[in-house]
């Protein structure tokens, strides 16, 4: 059963009113303060019950014998659960829509993303492309360059784009790529990238390559790393020093911890893909990360999972303190997925 089912309705509203003036304020909240706030004309002896009972179900806390109340990580997520979902802002939409228009490239996409988020909310955004792990070709492109060398390109279905230039023992006529460039697409277009690898060193193994000439060619190319890509998410974030001032409770050694965490864009896909787990345009928050690192442990994400165009899954998310205006943020994220087309928003 829901612990959070046991509250009572006068209950409910005075861990709403505690949380909303302790993200206000970010003081110790008094029952003579919730006394203030309410129409009714309930005492603050019946708040101060109140919020005995809310502090031994572990809402409350009391930093001091002589202080006020301040929200649990628990009574965060009672909170959060509690707030309704607002519709979207057409002219936000549009705004960020325009903004991420002008975005020339994956890791540029990613940087306008987080960039638009941080402006909206004044916390930390971060903004992931992560290719499928299963990623199929879509085509092959391989240009002569001068003194033996070629560009190779390899264009995968969710448009992601790898390019090398390999340089050759041997010179290669414009013709000869053109067959090798032929062959690869209409062997290989819409195979997975590892199936595709796999077929193609089984048929360069086989006796009769050393008779065709293609296939005499393709050895080198392969050789040199040809459809051997990474899958390589694109990854940004932005608005780390916003962290700076707020009330983490940390020691400055677990802010420089937590500054170097998010400087890795590993942790950070790790993170999202961790706690973002709900389905494309679903809404997910999830507070206090102390799982995923001692210092994140104040802090809570929101974030939305969008399909880019061609398939590409991407995820975008703010990271902030626990204290912090959840609607406000909610709303910038909701913003930010309809702009991307999320379904449902």
């Amino acid at each position: 059963m829901d612990a959070s089912a046991a509250l009572t309705p006068r209950e409910r509203e005075i861990l709403n009113s505690i949380v909303e003036t302790y993200i206000e304020t970010g003081e110790p909240v008094a029952s003579r303060t919730i006394s203030k706030r309410r129409k009714d004309a309930l005492s603050p002896a019946s708040i101060r019950n109140a919020m005995a009972d809310l502090s031994e179900s572990g809402y409350l806390e009391q930093p001091h014998t002589s202080a006020g109340r301040v929200p649990t990580e628990k009574a965060f997520r009672f909170y959060v659960d509690g707030l309704s979902t607002r519709r979207v802002s057409r002219a936000n939409v549009e705004r960020i829509r325009a903004e991420l228009f002008e975005a020339e490239s994956l890791a540029d996409w990613a940087e306008r993303s987080c960039h638009v988020l941080t402006e909206m909310t004044r916390k930390v955004g971060i903004a992931a492309a992560i290719p499928s792990v299963s990623q199929r070709l879509d085509h092959v492109e391989l240009v002569k360059l001068a003194e033996r060398r070629v560009l190779m390109i390899v264009v995968t279905r969710d448009q992601m784009v790898r390019d090398k230039v390999v340089l050759l023992a041997d010179d290669i006529r414009e013709d000869e790529l053109q067959s090798l460039r032929n062959y690869l697409n209409d062997n290989f277009a819409g195979w997975m990238l590892a199936d595709a690898r796999m077929e193609l060193r089984r048929r360069l193994a086989q006796e009769s390559a050393a008779y065709d000439a293609i296939l005499r060619r393709l050895v080198v190319l392969y050789g040199k790393g040809l459809l051997d890509i990474e899958s390589a998410a694109q990854c940004s974030v932005e608005g780390t020093a916003n962290l700076v001032g707020e009330d983490l409770h940390i020691t400055h050694e677990r802010m420089r911890e937590l500054f170097h965490a998010l400087e890795e864009k590993k942790r950070l896909i790790q993170l999202l893909d961790r706690f973002l787990e709900q389905p494309a345009g679903a809404l997910g928050v999830h507070v206090g990360l102390g799982e995923a690192h001692p210092a994140m442990r104040g802090l809570s994400l929101i974030g939305v999972n969008v399909q880019l165009p061609g398939g590409l899954s991407a995820k975008v998310a703010v990271l902030g303190p626990m204290r912090m205006n959840y609607e406000r943020v909610i709303s910038a994220v909701l913003d930010m997925g309809a702009a991307l087309g999320a379904p449902g928003l």
